[in-house]
Parts: C-alpha cells; sequence; structure tokens
C-alpha cells in the first residue's frame, strides 16, 4: 500500500490541466471506503479529504467525530478525482477522468476487509453502479436498499445541495438513519 500512495502523490498524470495535489488517506485495515467525487479549494490546499464544510456535513451524517473519520484505519477515502479539478460557472470541475481508472484498483486491492463503500454522488455512483444506477440521483438514493450490503449511497453533502434536502425530507427521515446504523454497526464491532 505505501508504494501506491507513494506513486500517487507523485502522480502527474493530469498536470496540463490542473495543479497536482493528490488527496486521500487509506491504508490495508480500511473498514469503511468513502469515495466522493474529487477535493474543493480547500481541500486542495491543507491537504485534508474532506476538510470543509461539505465534511462538516459528511461527519454529521455519518455521526462520526474527526479523530474517528480521518482514522485511516476505520476510513479510506479516496475521491473519484484525488486533485481540485478547478473552478467552472457553476461550482467545482467534474472530477479528472484519468485517476479512478488508473489507480482504484490497485488500492482496493490491498484493503483487508472492507465491510462498506459509501458512494458519493453521481460521479462515484456512475462508475461504481454502472447500469444499476437508476434514472436521477434521487432515484438511485431512494433506492439505497438495493445496493446493501456492499454499497451505501447518498449525494454529495455540499451545502449547495441544501435545496435537495429540503425537496427530499425523506433522506434525512429514511437514509441517513440507516448510513447510521451501518457505520455504527462497523464501529462497534472492532
Amino acid at each position: 500500500m505505501e508504494g501506491i500512495l507513494n506513486e500517487i502523490k507523485q502522480c502527474r498524470v493530469c498536470e496540463k490541466f490542473i495543479e497536482p495535489n493528490p488527496v486521500l488517506s487509506i491504508s490495508t485495515q480500511s473498514k469503511i471506503i468513502v469515495i466522493g467525487q474529487a477535493p474543493g479549494n480547500i481541500v486542495h490546499k491543507t491537504g485534508i479529504p474532506w476538510n470543509d464544510k461539505s465534511g462538516d456535513n459528511l461527519r454529521s451524517w455519518l455521526q462520526v467525530d474527526k479523530a474517528t473519520f480521518y482514522n485511516h484505519q476505520i476510513f479510506g477515502i479516496m475521491p473519484m478525482g484525488f486533485c481540485f479539478p478547478g473552478k467552472g460557472n457553476n461550482g467545482d470541475l467534474p472530477p479528472r477522468p484519468e485517476c479512478a481508472p488508473l489507480w482504484h484498483n490497485k488500492l482496493l486491492a490491498q484493503v483487508k476487509d472492507v465491510k462498506l463503500t459509501i458512494l458519493i454522488g453521481q460521479y462515484a455512483q456512475n462508475y461504481y453502479l454502472l447500469n444499476r444506477t437508476k434514472q436521477t440521483l434521487t432515484e438511485t438514493v431512494k433506492s439505497f436498499a438495493s445496493y446493501l450490503p456492499h454499497y451505501f449511497v447518498i449525494p454529495h453533502p455540499s451545502p449547495r445541495n441544501n435545496i435537495w434536502m429540503a425537496k427530499n425530507a425523506w433522506f434525512a427521515k429514511e437514509v441517513l438513519p440507516e448510513l447510521r446504523n451501518a457505520v455504527s454497526a462497523i464501529l462497534n464491532s472492532k
């Protein structure tokens, strides 16, 4: 694992498009894998995954503190794109398409006992679920139980999604309790 992580830290595949600064945290012992889209600008600058308001929301959704979340023996964090993709007209650009095919299988092959993979947002869901996603992210998240026990699908916890959260109150009532139960069961089984 150490060798692969060193390779990733040195990766310059996308250098002509973005400023490389791969951000991830994973070990051979990680029990819960979190796959989001790509680091935002704050995360890019600090080098700490989910070190922003989206991360605060995610930890709240999971009901875990920072110490637990950043324990890479519990949580493995590997986004679809390891580097900040840049700003677009309506937020950050999509993750660079090179990262996941280049690195994900190599990383996951090193992790010994994954209990749950949390797929955050459409990029991760489309990549890992392939033709099993529904027509919309909302429908995919509503169908979360059909992807268990291996995958748990959720929307991105960005504050930009507050409107989605308000329109889809069922997510907080029905999905988040199940997510918290799944995470809690893994944490308590150590």
